[in-house]
């Protein structure tokens, strides 16, 4: 093969090489903080303790009817301020309607807020601005759903707080979802919902299939997703980052908890259902 072969394919791995990246560095699906292994065993403990004793006195967790409070925070008024529509938001409740239907859960939007305030509209994370949005707005009780739409930039898609988080900080409780990433919104190929369909479910308390990678002794505590190294992006069928007798199966890229496209994502397992519905009834129905 001549050089000039070889700098043109060279050339063209490069390129590909570099979308590939940008893709994973500009969709940034998740900035969810999830607790230290420490704190996971303790709440992994806690809930098989829950469990245990349910089953024992005859009482298997089941799902409930979540209500859900929308909070539009915006810069201004329309869709390219973020003032995401009625419709819009009807679609995404059809969409979590939708998704979580075999764990029991449905989801009844109680209330819509818009907001303008051009500092909340970029929150990120943790900061000063997303306290004073959440406190000022926040709504309901552990077992209301606080879904705020935002936009924070830098490519972040969504967060969420853990079922365990209520306790003891109840008003930051809920998820933030970047507002284009709606059903029908500008956030290709992330704007059919199912952003909202992954914070939730951290909200009901899973975590990210790829948690722990390639560790058989950590991963995401679930039984029946199998174990993935890193996550996956796009719809890369038939990907395989754990191989060998103890990691059987192909990485989970169609489920809510990875980070591939919303097209690719379609499906729980049976075992985080049953972790949603047990988490459901430890942390949030009873409060």
């Amino acid at each position: 093969m001549n050089r000039a072969r070889m700098a043109t394919i060279a050339g063209t791995w490069l390129l590909l090489w570099t979308a590939a990246a940008a893709q994973e560095q500009i969709s940034i699906r998740c900035v969810t903080k999830e607790p230290d292994e420490n704190e996971r065993g303790r709440i992994d403990q806690a809930l098989r303790n829950f469990h245990d004793l349910r089953e024992a006195s005859g009482l298997n967790a089941v799902g409930g009817t979540i209500d859900v409070y929308v909070h539009v925070i915006n810069n201004g008024s329309g869709i390219a301020n973020g003032d995401v529509p009625d419709a819009q938001i009807a679609a995404q409740i059809n969409v979590l309607n939708s998704a979580y239907q075999l764990a029991g859960f449905s989801f009844n939007l109680k209330a819509t807020d818009r907001t303008t305030n051009a500092a909340w509209f970029t929150m990120s994370p943790g900061s000063a601005e997303e306290k004073a949005a959440k406190t000022a707005l926040r709504k309901g009780t552990a077992a209301a759903l606080n879904l705020y739409t935002a936009n924070p930039g830098g490519g972040l898609l969504g967060w969420a707080t853990f079922p365990s988080d209520y306790g003891r900080n109840p008003t930051q409780d809920g998820v933030v979802i970047l507002f284009a990433s709606v059903p029908g919104g500008s956030a290709s190929p992330y704007n059919e919902g199912d952003t909202g369909t992954h914070e939730v479910g951290h909200w009901l308390g899973l975590y990210h299939t790829f948690q722990g990678g390639c560790n058989e002794r950590r991963g995401d505590l679930i039984a029946d997703t199998p174990a993935e190294r890193s996550p996956a992006f796009g719809c890369p069928t038939g990907r395989d980052t754990c191989t060998g007798k103890k990691f059987p199966g192909l990485d989970p890229i169609k489920n809510f908890m990875d980070y591939t496209d919303d097209a690719c994502m379609v499906e729980f397992t049976s075992g985080q259902d049953s972790r949603m519905t047990v988490s459901w009834a430890f942390y949030r129905a009873g409060n």
